[in-house]
């Protein structure tokens, strides 16, 4: 007599990152201007290639965030950038200064 094993074929793991088109569909961004964000070192992402990048799903709010800063107040990507980092770092700060708090 044959022993079978049936091998249990698992599922892949839904993945936290989002490809290059998936990122642009869900931010509205222009890709010209995720480039530049890219080059600036200002958006985290995974290079797996040449020219392929995987985003953190994180990453969507903060480049939301910068597109409406820059078109609400008419604002270069630096300028919003650097608004967008500032909020960062109060909201951080408000955070860190909640646990003193009694």
């Amino acid at each position: 007599m044959v022993n079978i094993r049936i091998k249990e074929i698992s599922q892949p793991c839904v993945s936290q990152k989002l490809s290059w088109e998936e990122f642009v569909f869900r931010t509205g961004i222009n890709p010209l201007r995720l480039t530049e964000l890219i080059e600036m070192d200002w958006i985290n992402f995974d290079r797996v290639g040449e020219d392929h990048y995987l985003f953190p799903e994180k990453e969507i709010y903060k480049v939301q965030r910068l597109l409406r800063v820059c078109r609400d107040f008419e604002l270069s990507t630096l300028a919003g950038m650097i608004i967008v980092d500032l909020i960062e770092r109060i909201e951080q700060l408000e955070r860190e200064l909640s646990q003193f708090k009694f």
